[in-house]
C-alpha cells in the first residue's frame, strides 16, 4: 500500500482505542498492533522513515487493513496480545516457547481426587499451575501425599456406592495415607477440609497448613492421643523444613511478579519469578523474537501478557527494571531501586543471565556432539536453502579487522563437512591499501586467496561468505571476476547486524529463520572468523608489528607519530586535518612535512 493509497482510506479510520490488522494481498495476516488512537497509530506507519528493512518490507506487503474498536486501552492491550497467541503473525514479536505446561487437578466428583496432567477440561474442576517442570509436580505431589490425607484410587465414590458397601479399604488406608472414604470411614466435610489445605499449600500459603496441623496437633494432645499428636507434629517439622528451602525474601512482600529482561541482537530473553507470600514459587525464562523495531519496554510489555495468561497470575504488582505501559486494570508497575524489591529483581536478572550462558553452552556442545549423518542433513538443508548448485562441504568465509581506524588486517576460516578445519585458516596483512578501505581490502585477500589456490590447483570452496554488506560482497566479485572462477563457487554477503544473506545483484535478500539449522551453522562460522582475525589484529599489536605509517615519513620519528596518533586516534584523522591543527600539536615544520607526504599520496 502507497501512502497515496493510504490516505484516501486515512478518514475512514477511527480515533478510538482499539487493535489494527494488516493483510498482504493473498489476504495472510501479516501484523496485529494496539493503539490509544487508532488513526494516528497506522497513519504513522506511512509517514515516516524506518531505519529497519523490515518494518519497511512490511509496509511495502500491506494490501489492506482491519481494525476492532474496543472500549479502553486494557481492553486493546488484552485483545492484542490473545490474536498474536492464536495466529502468529510473522512480523509480529514470536514466542519460541509454546509448549503445554503439567498442572495438577482437583477433580470435580465425589471425595475428588488430585493427579497430574497436561490437559485442562473445563467441566468444573480446580487445576492449580502450570508448572514449569514435571519433576517439580511430580516431587509436590509426593510432598502432598506426605502430609495430606487424600484418596489415590480411581473408585467412583458416589454416596450411593459407599452405602452399598461395594468396596474395601486398601492398603493405603492401612499404611496411614488415607481415611477410608470408599467405606464411610471420612465425611465429604472432613475430606474438603483436607483439599482446603492442600489448596493454600498449592498456593504457597504455608503458614495457612501449619496453623492448622498446630491445631490439629493440640486438640489430640489435650484428648491424651499423643500417637496422632505426634504424626502432627512431624507434619509440621516437615512443612517447616520445606518452607525453609524455599527462597524466601520477606514475607511482607505478599504476591508479586517480578520480570527482567535481556536482549542479544533480534532475540530477547524475559524471566519470570512468581512470588507468594514473600516466597519464589515458581520460575520460567521464555524466548521471543523480534521482527521489527519493537523497544525493550514494547518485548517486556508483550512477555509479560504472555506469561501472566499461560500462568493466570492474579497478583497486583509487577516489579520490573524500566517503565513499560501495562494498561492492566489495578496492577502496579514498581521499579525498585533498592530493598528487598530490589533483591528479587536482581534474582530474576541473575536467573535469566543463567538462562542465556547455559543455552550458548548446550548450542556449543549440540554441535560438538553432532554425527556425521546430522552435518550432512544441514549441508543439505543449506544447500536448499541458499539455492547453491553443489552440496557446500568446503566453506571458507572472510572478515576484515582494524584498530581505532588504522592497521587492517582480513582474517579467513574455513569449514569442512560443517567442522572448523584450522590448519586451514589464514590470516592477511593488507598489502595494496593505504589506509583503511575495507572494500578494497576484501578485494585483495579474496584474490590472494583464490589465486594461490587455482596456482596450487587445490580445491576450491563450494561457499564463500563476505562478512560485511554489499559493498565488501562487490569488491569480493571483483576478484571472482579477475580470477574467472567457475560457477560452482557461490559467493554470499552476510550482513553484520541483520543476519541476513546478499546474493551478488540482487537487491532483495534472505533472512534465515532465526532458528533454522542452516543459519546456526552460519552464525557459528562467523564467529569463527571474528575470533580468529580479532586474535591476530591483538597478537600483531602486542608485538609491536604493524609499521606505523606515520613513523614511516621521512623526518618524522616514531615519538612524533605516537604523539599525533594519541591526540587524533588514527592515520585517517591525522590525514583530514590542515597544517594549522597540526602545528598546534607537533610544530609548524613537522605539520608541513607531513601535510606534504600526504598531498603526494593522493590520486593524480
Amino acid at each position: 500500500m502507497t501512502q497515496k493509497e493510504f490516505a484516501e482510506i486515512a478518514v475512514t479510520i477511527p480515533t478510538q482505542p482499539g487493535i489494527y490488522k494488516y493483510y498482504d494481498a493473498s489476504d495472510e495476516l501479516l501484523y496485529v498492533g494496539k493503539a490509544k488512537h487508532l488513526r494516528k497509530r497506522i497513519s504513522s506507519y506511512f509517514s515516516k522513515t524506518f531505519t529497519s528493512y523490515k518494518t519497511h518490507e512490511l509496509v511495502q506487503r500491506i494490501h489492506h487493513i482491519e481494525f476492532t474498536i474496543v472500549n479502553s486501552e486494557q481492553d486493546a492491550f488484552l485483545l492484542e496480545n490473545t490474536l498474536i497467541k492464536e495466529f502468529q503473525p510473522k512480523f509480529n514479536i514470536n514466542l519460541k516457547d509454546d509448549k503445554s505446561y503439567p498442572f495438577i487437578v482437583i477433580k470435580k466428583e465425589p471425595f475428588p481426587r488430585v493427579f497430574f496432567t497436561r490437559k485442562r477440561v473445563e467441566d468444573g474442576s480446580r487445576y492449580f499451575g502450570p508448572y514449569t517442570s514435571v519433576v517439580k509436580v511430580k516431587e509436590l505431589l509426593d510432598f502432598i501425599k506426605q502430609n495430606i490425607l487424600l484418596r489415590t484410587c480411581k473408585l467412583n465414590l458416589t454416596e450411593n456406592n459407599i452405602k452399598k458397601g461395594k468396596f474395601k479399604v486398601c492398603l493405603e488406608y492401612h499404611l496411614g495415607n488415607c481415611k477410608g472414604p470408599c467405606e464411610g470411614l471420612q465425611t465429604p466435610e472432613d475430606y474438603n477440609e483436607e483439599l482446603n489445605q492442600l489448596a493454600n499449600l498449592l498456593k504457597g500459603n504455608l503458614s495457612s497448613v501449619i496453623q492448622h496441623f498446630k491445631t490439629e496437633m493440640k486438640q489430640h494432645a489435650e484428648k491424651m492421643e499423643f500417637e496422632k499428636a505426634m504424626i502432627f507434629q512431624k507434619k509440621i517439622e516437615h512443612l517447616q523444613s520445606y518452607q525453609s528451602r524455599s527462597t524466601v525474601v520477606n514475607t511482607k512482600i505478599g504476591n508479586v511478579d517480578v520480570f527482567s529482561i535481556l536482549e542479544d541482537g533480534n532475540i530477547a530473553y524475559i524471566n519470570y519469578l512468581a512470588v507468594s507470600n514473600g516466597a519464589v514459587v515458581q520460575t520460567k525464562t521464555i524466548t521471543l523474537q523480534k521482527n521489527l523495531e519493537e523497544t525493550a519496554a514494547e518485548v517486556l510489555a508483550f512477555g509479560i501478557a504472555q506469561l501472566r495468561t499461560v500462568f493466570e497470575s492474579d497478583a497486583k504488582e509487577i516489579i520490573v527494571p524500566f517503565a513499560i505501559e501495562y494498561p492492566e486494570g489495578d496492577t502496579v508497575i514498581t521499579i525498585p531501586k533498592g530493598g528487598d524489591k530490589k533483591k528479587l529483581l536482581e534474582l530474576s536478572e541473575k536467573n535469566v543471565n543463567f538462562f542465556t550462558e547455559d543455552l550458548k553452552r548446550k548450542k556449543m556442545l549440540n554441535l560438538e556432539q553432532k554425527t556425521s549423518d546430522e552435518k550432512l542433513k544441514v549441508l543439505q538443508l543449506m544447500q536448499h536453502d541458499l539455492h547453491l548448485p553443489a552440496l557446500p562441504v568446503h566453506i571458507e568465509c572472510f572478515d576484515n579487522s582494524n584498530f581505532q581506524g588504522s592497521y587492517p588486517v582480513s582474517a579467513m576460516v574455513c569449514f569442512l563437512n560443517g567442522e572448523p578445519a584450522r590448519a586451514e585458516y589464514r590470516r592477511f596483512k593488507v598489502k595494496t591499501v593505504t589506509g583503511i578501505n575495507d572494500f578494497a581490502s576484501m578485494k585483495e585477500v579474496v584474490y590472494r586467496r583464490y589465486k594461490r589456490l587455482l596456482d596450487e590447483a587445490k580445491p576450491l570452496p563450494q561457499l564463500v561468505i563476505i562478512d560485511g554488506g554489499k559493498g565488501q560482497l562487490s569488491a569480493a566479485m571483483e576478484s571472482v571476476a579477475e580470477l574467472n572462477l567457475p560457477a560452482s563457487v557461490t559467493v554470499v554477503g552476510l550482513a553484520k547486524n541483520e543476519e541476513e544473506i546478499f546474493f551478488p545483484g540482487d537487491t532483495e535478500s534472505i533472512k534465515l529463520p532465526w532458528d533454522s539449522e542452516s543459519l546456526k551453522l552460519i552464525r557459528r562460522i562467523r564467529d569463527e572468523v571474528h575470533n580468529h582475525g580479532i586474535t591476530y589484529h591483538r597478537n600483531l599489536r602486542s608485538k609491536g608489528t604493524f609499521k606505523n605509517e606515520l613513523a614511516q615519513i621521512k623526518g618524522i620519528g616514531d615519538a612524533t607519530a605516537d604523539q599525533l596518533l594519541k591526540e587524533f586516534k588514527s592515520v585517517k584523522n591525522v590525514q583530514s586535518k590542515t597544517a594549522e591543527e597540526l602545528e598546534k600539536i607537533v610544530g609548524k615544520a613537522k605539520a608541513r612535512i607531513v601535510v606534504d607526504y600526504f598531498k603526494e599520496q593522493q590520486p593524480s
